[in-house]
């Protein structure tokens, strides 16, 4: 009995609503202007770079909107460029009070605004736009809309090294189930270089079995597909199909067309892997844009060794006259054991071998602690900056240590990124990583891609 009550109450209610007013005449009384505002501190300038496009740029916060009656609110994200919001777009919506832009979306908007971070262009490469809130009931016509404030996002766009090569990282990178997992693995798109063509970029990249497409800053604001698989792309294209191995991939912004070609530069011989006899692949070159070369670091051992394409004999290097120069089918290059630097530069022709300090993994994660063969090498493609991939890794602990030996090496005392020297082991979990050890500020990324 009691029950019923409440709903014969709740329908009196209700017949009494109706019989005086129509929805067409509910009146929403909204907060006063200030009221309805972003709740979060705004930084003095955002730093934008495309290799953290996938990290968090900014959360936006607000308190909630009062219209003055029990109802639903939606939240539309807004930002503009000219800074009136004549020309705003939405960034998200929500029901609740927070929705997060990363340093990707925030480089798409810069782009917009004619901001670029190639330092030869007159483009500025520093400039700023406008958020705001629209809060809004029911249908969210015009007589149930609210805004709040607005805040000036100022950004600057760290302008691309271009090294002595003249050659720059693009705004355009390689995103998929193949490469970082759709960035669902916080790894950064793949990276495109500028060619001595313009609009044409190049990426040499390693590629696991999956799809891809092209997009740039790290966002998905502007991406490009192939939706007939024959090589010419479209605006949110298809995905396109990889299978696992090394590339070079050309992308062609003149005429909208790609080309993917199987492509990686390694060593061979028995100063290495046995000339190849026992399956071991080749020690892999890694591209410095920087300098326009092929770089690897590389353990051998007494003997000979050569350059090849594709850990096969169609193209080889050695050198005839034992000089630095490249000669294609040349003679083998004698080595000693050692740790060495090797650089490819086929702008001039030439290669050079440096005995050097090489860093790599080693763990039960990799090598039983280096009793089951070398540690898995990192090659140093700018100063301090240490690179590899891709490394399988079992379930276990590794550590970062120099020359295979334990006189050098670092763990990681708090588990949060930063070297220690003789720090803690390092969990991994099996699976398939990208490798980087910046060795400026003593840090290093395990992104594990499968």
């Amino acid at each position: 009995m009691k029950n019923f009550k409440i709903f014969s109450l709740f329908i009196l209610a209700m017949i009494g609503l109706n019989s005086c007013e129509t929805d067409d005449d509910v009146v929403f009384i909204a907060q006063e202007p200030g009221e309805f505002v972003l709740t979060n501190s705004i930084l003095p300038e955002y730093v934008l770079t495309s290799s953290t496009g996938s990290n968090l740029g900014e959360r936006f916060t607000w308190n909630s909107a009062d219209f003055g009656v029990p109802t639903n609110v939606s939240y539309d994200l807004q930002r503009s460029v000219i800074g009136d919001f004549s020309d705003a777009v939405l960034v998200g919506t929500t029901g609740g009070n927070e929705i997060a832009m990363t340093i990707g979306q925030m480089m798409a908007v810069a782009a917009e605004a004619g901001l670029d971070n190639n330092p030869a262009t007159p483009e500025p490469n520093t400039g700023s736009f406008s958020v705001r809130v629209r809060a809004y009931a029911g249908g969210g016509g015009s007589n149930t809309e609210i805004f709040s404030d607005t805040k000036t996002i100022s950004v600057v766009l760290q302008e691309a090294q271009t090294g002595g090569s003249g050659i720059s990282e693009s705004t355009w990178g390689i995103v998929g189930g193949a490469y970082n997992d759709w960035a669902d693995t916080g790894i950064p798109d793949g990276k495109f270089y500028t060619t001595s063509t313009e609009n044409v970029l190049v990426s040499y990249v390693s590629l696991l079995t999956g799809e891809i497409k092209f997009r740039e800053n790290n966002a998905w604001d502007n991406n490009l597909g192939d939706d007939g698989a024959d090589g010419s792309l479209e605006d949110g294209g298809a995905n396109i199909e990889v299978t696992e191995g090394d590339y070079k991939i050309t992308l062609n912004l003149n005429d909208n067309t790609y080309t993917i070609e199987e492509f990686s530069w390694g060593i061979v011989g028995d100063g290495y892997n046995n000339w190849g006899e026992d399956g071991m692949p080749d020690a892999k070159f890694y591209y410095d844009y920087l300098t326009d070369t092929f770089k690897v670091g590389v353990r051998l051992i007494d003997g000979e060794i050569k350059f090849r394409t594709n850990n096969e004999w169609g193209n080889d290097f050695g050198d005839n006259g034992l000089d630095g120069t490249l000669d294609a089918g040349g003679d083998n290059i004698e080595v000693t054991a050692g740790h060495y630097a090797i650089t490819l530069d086929f702008n001039s022709n030439t290669y050079t071998i440096e005995q050097t300090d090489i860093w790599g993994i080693v763990g039960s994660g990799y090598n039983d602690w280096g009793n089951d063969g070398p540690d898995f090498a990192l090659t140093e493609v700018q100063p301090k900056i240490w690179i590899g991939d891709i490394a399988t890794f079992v379930d276990g602990d590794i550590k970062f240590r120099l020359n295979n030996a334990w006189d050098t090496d670092f763990g990681d005392d708090g588990a949060d990124g930063t070297l220690e020297a003789g720090g803690d082991d390092i969990a991994v979990l099996a699976g398939k990583y990208r490798i980087r050890m910046d060795l400026n500020d003593n840090t290093y990324k395990l992104n594990k891609i499968e």
